[in-house]
């Protein structure tokens, strides 16, 4: 299913305006080109959290996977890392390494996009990609790249995205002040996120401890979370999430069932809301709703506040599809794609839908899904 988008909409109002419409060209696609793509995991978290303590982790042990790892020269420095940051002529270029145990390490000071293009040349020694961003960088934005560059995507997909939080500092992290209309760094971060390490916990008690999933988990309900000392993790726990793909489905479809509507932990800060609705709906009801989520931004919640959606996951029943469809949104940009798990024909079909956003509101985000999406009298 094709990417929707707010551009999407201003193309078409273009060829609109045209005297003539343009001659179609068919899209030509490569056979089996969709299982040689590359899995790209980006990997975030607020300065000093432990991402590239990960990753020089990922780099060094002995592991017998051929991972190619690009560290942002703006994240927190190791030896590793300065080792590779080369300088001449007073500009810093890109220099690959590669390391005895299989992997491929580059140090950039861009977003990583150049990189991973000039990655994909040394195709065929690697079988993964791991990103590292900017502490204080959205991992949104860097995320879109993958679904908005159609020749990248044609090279490479987005696997997940996991956020790396300090147990010591990381309710500080959280707690911290923002001028109006900013949102907090770290909690757009754990938001984001598909896997959530706590890191560190070695350096705080129990209680703090508790008391900081319990924040993580108001934020962001639906991510795995896993708590990790010196950012120490199975290879197994990171690689090959599937957030981003319909094989994703049925662990979605669980995860859905189980999460609940978060009650703001922090004041003014990210939560989690779902809510599930039985029946049939229309495609194109699903997109006018969407978009005017995503794209308008003009709804408000009870006190007045315009609601912002950070991350969306859904499973959806569409009429005349006996496949489930999921829904990913990540900003502005949201897809609708089958998947290969069937509606079981003695089970009512469900609509169940996840937002990870500031200023949510439940009733007002199902309120408008029933009278845009949902027809009467029709539950098939």
């Amino acid at each position: 299913m094709r990417l929707q988008s707010a551009e999407d909409m201003a193309d078409v109002l273009l060829e609109e305006d045209e005297e003539e419409c343009p001659n179609l060209v068919p899209i030509e696609t490569v056979p089996n080109a969709g299982s040689a793509r590359i899995p790209v995991t980006i990997i975030t978290g607020y300065l000093g959290a432990g991402k590239t303590t990960l990753l020089n982790y990922i780099l060094t042990e002995q592991h017998n996977k051929r991972i190619a790892v690009i560290l942002n020269e703006f994240g927190e420095g190791s030896a590793l890392e300065k080792s590779l940051a080369v300088s001449h002529a007073g500009e810093l270029y890109e220099e690959w390494l590669e390391l005895r145990n299989g992997c491929l390490c580059c140090s950039v000071k861009d977003n990583g996009l150049k990189a991973i293009e000039n990655l994909m040349q040394k195709r065929g020694k690697f079988d993964y990609i791991l990103l590292e961003t900017t502490g204080l960088a959205d991992p949104g934005a860097v995320s879109t790249m993958f679904w908005v560059d159609a020749e990248l995507g044609s090279d490479v997909y987005l696997d997940g995205i996991i956020s790396v939080v300090d147990a010591k500092y990381g309710m500080q992290h959280l707690t911290e002040e923002k001028p109006e209309g900013l949102v907090n760094e770290a909690a757009r971060q754990i938001a984001l996120g598909d896997l959530i390490i706590i890191n560190k916990t070695d350096l705080v008690q129990h209680e703090e401890l508790v008391s900081l999933k319990s924040a993580v988990r108001s934020i962001n309900g639906i991510a795995k979370l896993i708590e990790t000392q010196r950012s120490r993790v199975e290879l197994a726990e990171v690689l090959d999430l599937h957030a981003f793909d319909s094989q994703a489905c049925e662990s979605l479809q669980e995860k859905l069932c189980l999460v609940q509507t978060a009650q703001p932990h922090l004041d003014k800060s990210i939560i989690t809301v779902t809510f599930e609705l039985p029946g049939t709906i229309l495609e194109e009801d699903l997109n006018i709703y969407l978009q005017n989520l995503l794209w308008e931004k003009n709804l408000k919640n009870k006190s007045g506040n315009l609601m912002d959606i950070i991350r969306l996951k859904a499973i959806v029943s569409i009429k005349e599809k006996p496949q489930q469809m999921i829904v990913q949104g990540v900003h502005e940009l949201y897809e609708i794609e089958e998947t290969s798990v069937n509606w079981n024909a003695d089970c009512e079909r469900i609509n169940r839908f996840v937002f990870i956003g500031r200023n949510l509101d439940k009733e007002i985000l199902e309120e408008l899904f029933s009278t845009t999406v949902m027809k009467l009298g029709d539950s098939s």
